[in-house]
């Protein structure tokens, strides 16, 4: 995993993975009760954060420790007395409703929790007024909503006042808050927490990272992102049979990345049928890639062409600030028409014939059912959650390293992107399968 550019990358020190707390842990846990067979977590218990030596890794990173996730023995909120809620924000990812069910389930048959609420389309839904009142879950609500895609609570982008946020989960006697979302999500999370913190009250925000493009921090694998996998090797085989069925044919598939091309170099890699692939931590030069193309297609009859959402943007960018979406991600220029519209254009001047077919499957890649990976993933992510929250840790990511769950302060995750390393095995194996140029 890279945390970014490494001319970009910020060192990390141990104080940024301390954990914070809302107070002591007083009360005995359920799951710890003699006869639940549940095993226990120390809070001394500790996740390296490289699981490898050698001269490449420094001493200090070698030494950084991550709080390990899990059931404690001792938990700070009384069960009987506590209110949890749940909001999604941002765009859908595969296994959504599966978090919300496993929370749920893991709050009420568990730790015995009575009251669990919905919130409704996102953040929006946690200002009072907004005519989106709170639902009271039940067994029954959720029973099979982990059998769809998208999300039973609704959704929404863009930041909310924090002073009415928090306004509304005092009106609501809220002691808990997971956030379900992706960066920008998180950052409104932390937001949370912070005017939480200014007013001294004892309300939990802890954040389970979703995102099919895997570029949270400290996430090997975030929900969803298998099943998108799946999806988008799908789109590529009947894109590639496309190509090969017309003269000189071309298949464009536009995949989702807008920051990682984890998608689009993991379905090349997959299929095993994409000739090029292009992702934003490799910027290409236009003209050398149509040149490989237009001799591709002269020898061979017929090409594939993967992109990222977010690749190409130097090609894009005018000058200056390019702005920010309604979840304060930079805004993108749409590569997958202009890259069309370059190829035609070169073809065209070369006087070679071209069938291009452009695909842009994003939407229906997100809004799918989560494959059993997908959903095994979302339940550990969902019960690691309630386990943080209910020792009262607060302002908490649930991260995933080594195969392993842990705590990651909020504010760390939000810090930088994750991308793919370069050189590293997935972008080796996208240059092995498709023979492409390294640019």
């Amino acid at each position: 995993m890279s945390l970014g550019p490494p001319a970009e990358r910020h060192m990390l020190n141990q104080s940024e993975l301390q954990i914070e707390r809302l107070g002591e842990a007083s009360h005995p846990s359920p799951l710890a009760m003699q006869g639940r067979r549940i095993e226990c977590v120390s809070d001394e218990a500790q996740v390296r954060f490289v699981a490898e030596t050698g001269p490449h890794v420094s001493d200090d990173e070698a030494a950084l420790r991550f709080e390990k996730a899990g059931p404690r023995e001792q938990i700070y909120f009384d069960p009987q007395h506590t209110t949890a809620a749940i909001v999604t924000c941002g765009g859908l990812a595969p296994g959504l409703n599966n978090v919300i069910r496993s929370v749920y389930q893991e709050l009420t048959e568990n730790y015995g929790v009575r009251r669990v609420l919905g919130i409704r389309e996102g953040y929006r839904g946690l200002i009072a007024g907004s005519g989106l009142p709170p639902m009271a879950l039940s067994e029954l609500d959720v029973d099979h909503i982990h059998e769809r895609g998208g999300t039973m609570l609704g959704t929404s982008r863009g930041p909310q006042d924090p002073v009415a946020m928090v306004d509304f989960l005092v009106d609501q006697s809220i002691h808990i808050l997971f956030c379900i979302g992706g960066d920008g999500t998180q950052r409104g999370a932390h937001v949370i927490r912070e005017e939480i913190t200014r007013r001294g009250l004892p309300i939990a925000i802890v954040g389970i990272p979703k995102t099919i493009d895997n570029d949270v921090p400290f996430v090997w694998m975030s929900f969803g992102h298998v099943t998108a996998l799946s999806q988008a090797e799908k789109v590529l085989r009947a894109a590639h049979t496309e190509a090969k069925a017309a003269p000189n044919g071309l298949g464009l598939v536009k995949l989702m990345g807008r920051n990682a091309g984890f998608i689009a170099a993991g379905a090349a890699v997959a299929s095993q049928e994409a000739n090029f692939v292009l992702v934003p931590e490799v910027p290409f030069p236009l003209d050398r890639f149509l040149d490989t193309l237009l001799q591709r297609m002269v020898d061979k009859g017929h090409a594939l062409v993967v992109v990222a959402e977010g690749a190409g943007q130097h090609l894009l960018r005018a000058s200056g600030d390019s702005g920010l979406d309604a979840s304060g991600n930079r805004l993108h220029g749409d590569i997958g028409p202009f890259l069309g519209d370059a190829i035609k254009k070169h073809f065209a001047d070369a006087s070679v014939e071209l069938n291009l077919k452009y695909f842009d499957p994003g939407y229906l890649i997100r809004s799918v059912p989560a494959t059993a990976w997908d959903r095994i993933l979302s339940d550990h992510m969902a019960r690691h959650a309630v386990h943080a929250a209910m020792t009262g840790r607060t302002d908490v990511l649930i991260g995933f390293l080594h195969g392993t769950f842990l705590h990651v302060p909020i504010s760390t995750a939000i810090a930088e992107k994750k991308h793919m390393e370069i050189p590293g095995d997935l972008w080796a194996a996208v240059l092995s399968t498709t023979g492409q140029p390294s640019w």
